[in-house]
């Protein structure tokens, strides 16, 4: 766990500084396009129209269970060649690690929400936040456009960055190319719609319990980052907002990074949300927090981030010093 703890250190700094290089996939597949593939190969071949709802559920658990097997053994094999491999094999894992992690590209489209908005006004916040979140861009306002992206920043740094990197630090090669198979098809197939629903199920509950963990240390993260930017009673208000607030949204895991987010703002998350498959009534997190956001309320949230993944760096670099 000690090496393990080192590339991953090594890998969230690259991350930070150079993110996912673009022209590399331009060339070559990304590892999470191949894992889609997968994904959306088995699901065109097995969830049929017409099954019914408990075929349909065992179908989708046996999909997910295949996948996860295979994300196992293939972890298994890199490391047995990595081992085998020497400095070399060390340099390609923390490749691999660094680019299934998401700090620099997170920040990056959150930041562009900030920049469309700045510069284009609503259209251009609106065309930034469309390629981040699903729900439908046209029907959002200025606040609801920035409260989008920063719900997003705050979701991901669970889905995108802190999960993979727990999962990773825990089981190492194996551990990582599971958890962003199971994100992965969670995002494909886990929808509440009449297609995914009991295909899907499985898969959701499988997600939820891998960001059960993650979801939480999120929320410390985040508050750590609101007492760096803005004092003690920031980081308070964001745990106090986490506990208290988290059971309101509709995800078991997502509502203790919004509420930390939140909390650690001073500003209101949630409330009711329209997305492509269903419309969402939801109590605002941190209620008692302001409504109205904009650019500004952007950008402070990306510096609690940017605090947080410090945060996390310090933390496995703890993790190797000790271990």
């Amino acid at each position: 766990m000690s090496d393990q703890a080192l590339i991953l250190f090594l890998a969230l700094v690259i991350d930070w500084f150079v993110g996912d290089p673009a022209g590399l996939w331009q060339r070559l597949p990304h590892p999470v396009a191949l894992f889609g593939r997968a994904i959306g190969f088995l699901e065109n071949h097995l969830n049929r129209e017409g099954d019914e709802p408990a075929v349909a559920g065992r179908k989708g658990a046996v999909v997910i269970s295949g996948l996860i097997i295979g994300a196992i053994v293939t972890g298994l094999m890199l490391d047995w060649l990595i081992s085998i491999s020497g400095l070399f094999g060390g340099l390609i894992e923390v490749a691999i690690v660094w680019v299934l992690l998401a700090q620099k590209s997170l920040f990056d489209h959150v930041d562009d929400v900030a920049s469309g908005l700045r510069h284009y006004g609503l259209a251009g916040g609106r065309r930034a936040v469309a390629k981040i979140v699903g729900r439908d861009p046209e029907l959002l306002d200025e606040s609801g456009v920035s409260r989008a992206g920063i719900e997003s920043l705050a979701e991901n740094l669970c889905d995108g960055v802190v999960a993979p990197a727990f999962w990773y630090l825990v089981f190492g090669l194996p551990g990582l190319l599971s958890y962003k198979m199971i994100n992965t098809a969670d995002s494909m197939i886990a929808y509440k719609d009449q297609r995914y629903l009991h295909f899907g199920r499985a898969t959701a509950m499988i997600d939820d319990l891998a960001n059960w963990l993650p979801a939480r240390f999120s929320a410390i993260l985040l508050a750590m980052g609101g007492l760096i930017q803005f004092g003690p009673a920031a980081g308070k208000a964001a745990i106090a907002t986490a506990m208290r607030d988290s059971g309101l949204h509709r995800s078991p895991n997502a509502g203790w990074p919004e509420g930390a987010m939140a909390g650690a703002c001073g500003f209101a998350l949630g409330g009711p949300r329209v997305y492509r498959e269903e419309t969402v009534s939801q109590a605002f997190i941190n209620g008692a927090g302001r409504q109205k956001l904009g650019v500004n309320d952007i950008v402070m949230a990306l510096n609690v981030y940017s605090y947080a993944c410090y945060c996390l760096w310090g933390g496995v670099a703890v993790c190797w010093l000790i271990l």
